[in-house]
């Protein structure tokens, strides 16, 4: 009986050292910890920049903790800068319009691409809100291979941390509270033509499916559905190219927009049902007028819906914030169960926000709770 509690013992003590080394992973220092909060910013690649420009700026922002980079390039210049960062204990993030592809030249060949509105409107032709919104289509199979082609080429790139999706979704049906008076608009309802999702694929296997055009329904535009049925056509596409992803033995990230229910509803984004490795919802709590406690209410509204099936780094928009503010929104994000942060975006980060990061990065790494 004794050597059988030795042995149960020995094998509680080996299970408890595996299971807690399982959960760890080396941090900034070398050492070992668990879960290291993430700090992040988009970027936009500039080709002209020089090795030596880009080893600089590189350095600046690692200097104060920023070690993802999520930055808009071709395979080439993303593969020069993995070669630059290899050794700073930095992670280069392929940054990758998915379906608003503005002035596409291979896509406006193909104008049975693009999404279509409730009024008929094809998104080639018709840009709602801006001009460079031109939306492709879920629904168009030769839509979806054009857009695993673009996240094959990125996700080949040796040494990428991720292939990182944004506008991975329909064209807003309603914009933030902030942001229509700037449009001369106030969306109290769903306006057809910026409600898509029509093409007519999409209308087909519905009525397939359903017995019903949606296009010829009263009100389609409150059947939860046909709501439904357009949240899947994304979700299946995201899903195929995490697939493609882990093909290429790199992650698949995406920029989405602040938690799952409000996604679902103002452009047809289900980002909770979605394989991906990490979300980076863009929590611009200036769009919805809200305040910062908005925050981590929408950081934890996220964090809640995957259930721990991947992390979560709350997107900051810079300029809203002042040092001190953006201080506190990044213990915000973290208190409410982000895993990390991103700021949206690089350029606009001034030496006081750098400042408020560096020191926050110190003392997370230290294991110091700020209050």
């Amino acid at each position: 009986m004794r050597n059988f509690l030795k042995t149960i013992l020995v094998l509680a003590t080996v299970f408890y050292f595996v299971s807690c080394s399982g959960s760890k992973e080396f941090g900034r220092n070398g050492i070992k910890e668990s879960k290291p909060f993430i700090f992040a910013t988009w970027a936009n690649g500039k080709p002209k920049r020089s090795d030596a420009q880009w080893d600089s700026v590189f350095n600046k922002y690692r200097d104060a903790g920023i070690t993802d980079f999520f930055i808009r390039a071709d395979p080439q210049e993303l593969t020069r800068m993995i070669k630059l960062t290899k050794d700073k204990g930095i992670r280069i993030h392929a940054w990758m319009w998915t379906f608003n592809r503005p002035w596409d030249t291979v896509a406006e060949k193909h104008p049975d691409w693009y999404s279509v509105n409730r009024n008929g409107q094809n998104s080639l032709e018709y840009n709602p809100y801006v001009k460079y919104y031109q939306w492709l289509s879920p629904f168009s199979k030769g839509a979806r291979d054009y857009i695993k082609s673009n996240f094959e080429a990125l996700a080949k790139v040796k040494g990428l941390a991720s292939v990182h999706l944004d506008y991975v979704r329909y064209c807003d049906v309603f914009l933030g509270a902030a942001l229509q008076p700037k449009y001369n608009l106030v969306q109290d309802h769903q306006m057809p033509e910026y409600d898509f999702g029509y093409h007519p694929e999409a209308r087909k296997e519905f009525e397939k499916l359903f017995g019903v055009d949606p296009m010829k329904m009263a009100h389609p535009e409150l059947s939860y559905e046909w709501l439904q049925f357009r949240l899947n056509a994304v979700t299946s596409l995201v899903n195929q190219l995490a697939v493609i992803a882990h093909k290429y033995h790199t992650k698949i990230s995406a920029a989405v927009f602040p938690y799952p229910e409000l996604a679902r509803q103002m452009v047809r984004q289900d980002w909770s049902s979605w394989n991906l490795d990490i979300a980076l919802p863009m929590i611009y709590q200036n769009f919805y007028k809200e305040n910062m406690n908005w925050i981590g209410f929408s950081t934890a509204q996220g964090v809640r819906e995957v259930h721990g099936r991947f992390p979560i780094y709350s997107g900051l928009l810079v300029h809203a914030f002042t040092p001190e503010k953006l201080k506190e929104a990044i213990l915000i994000a973290k208190k409410n169960g982000a895993s990390g942060v991103s700021f949206f975006n690089m350029n606009a980060l001034s030496n006081g926000d750098l400042e408020v990061i560096k020191q926050l990065y110190d003392e997370f790494d230290a294991g110091v709770a700020s209050k």
